[in-house]
């Protein structure tokens, strides 16, 4: 009998599921699509309860037998699994870097003093502010395209997208540039994809290792470990990129708040020895660790309950 695979529905997640059928020689037929928590809310995510309302209905589909795999965006997966499902393999990874989109502006700098960017994301926002305490920053949720149709109808002057998204969807035209990385990191996981099991499958789980990628593996082992130290959630704006460049493990994360008033960053690279997968697990958690240390009372005060 063919897995049958289950996704959220929206354009950008059932493309990623239509690329992971390739992968797994499964017919599209095979994809299930689900309505989540997360796509319901019109509000901001992490008020109503955080990453994990994106998983909640496909984890329940997992755990009851209606499907066999779940595929999830990496970014928007909780740090803790539920009991019972692994996550079991990450057959992708597109590029990692936002995409910055404005119809009058190439970048964040070129935009006029006072004007709006539009998100949802406290990174994001964080991010901008840090960057220009000058701009405004309000609430724009959505499917990417509709994102696209508000910043080209002229509600926002600018808003921020996952390139790997719009990669993905075909959109990248719409692109003003490619944010700079170093000055700006993505959120951990993103452009990475995360297909999740029950625990107890053996041969699902043996089949999935066949086009898991442990470069992908890695670098978001380490990014997620990073977030995991700091408790992270949608309520916390954290950012970490990690990449695998001549055997070693280049990490870069940061923590803001969310005015970007503060900002503390760590960046370290180290040897992959034989054993990758626990190198980048005890990075991520080592330097989640030091920021945590290092804001001391102001970090407790606002992350203390996992988030802000």
């Amino acid at each position: 009998m063919e897995m049958k695979l289950g996704s959220r529905g929206s354009p950008l997640a059932l493309a990623q599921s239509r690329l992971v059928a390739g992968m797994l020689n499964i017919s599209e037929a095979a994809i299930q699509s689900f309505m989540t928590s997360g796509d319901q809310i019109q509000g901001r995510l992490q008020e109503q309860g955080g990453k994990g309302l994106f998983t909640k209905e496909l984890d329940e589909a997992l755990l009851d037998g209606r499907i066999d795999i779940a595929i999830h965006s990496m970014k928007d997966l909780p740090t803790r699994m539920p009991d019972g499902i692994v996550l079991a393999c990450v057959p992708a990874r597109e590029d990692q870097r936002d995409a910055f989109i404005a119809t009058r502006a190439k970048s964040l700098m070129e935009l006029p003093a006072g004007a709006t960017v539009g998100t949802a994301s406290l990174r994001r926002q964080a991010q901008s502010l840090h960057a220009r305490p000058d701009l405004k920053v309000e609430l724009l949720r959505g499917r990417v395209e509709t994102r696209l149709a508000k910043i080209e109808g002229g509600a926002f002057d600018a808003t921020y997208l996952a390139l790997a998204g719009l990669k993905r969807l075909g959109l990248e035209r719409h692109a003003a540039s490619i944010v700079d990385s170093e000055a700006m990191p993505p959120a951990p996981g993103q452009g990475a994809l995360a297909i999740t099991c029950r625990a107890e499958d053996a041969k699902v789980i043996a089949r999935l290792a066949k086009i898991n990628i442990a470069e992908h593996a890695v670098t978001t082992t380490a990014e997620r470990a990073f977030l995991q130290a700091l408790d992270g959630s949608c309520r916390t704006p954290i950012a970490a990129m990690a990449r695998i460049e001549d055997g070693n493990l280049s990490f870069l994360g940061e923590v803001l708040t969310p005015d970007g008033k503060q900002c503390w960053r760590r960046r370290e690279s180290v040897a992959l020895g034989s054993d990758g997968i626990e190198t980048a697990r005890a990075l991520g958690l080592k330097l989640g660790a030091q920021i945590k240390a290092e804001a001391g009372p102001l970090y407790q005060a606002h992350f203390g309950d996992g988030g802000w």
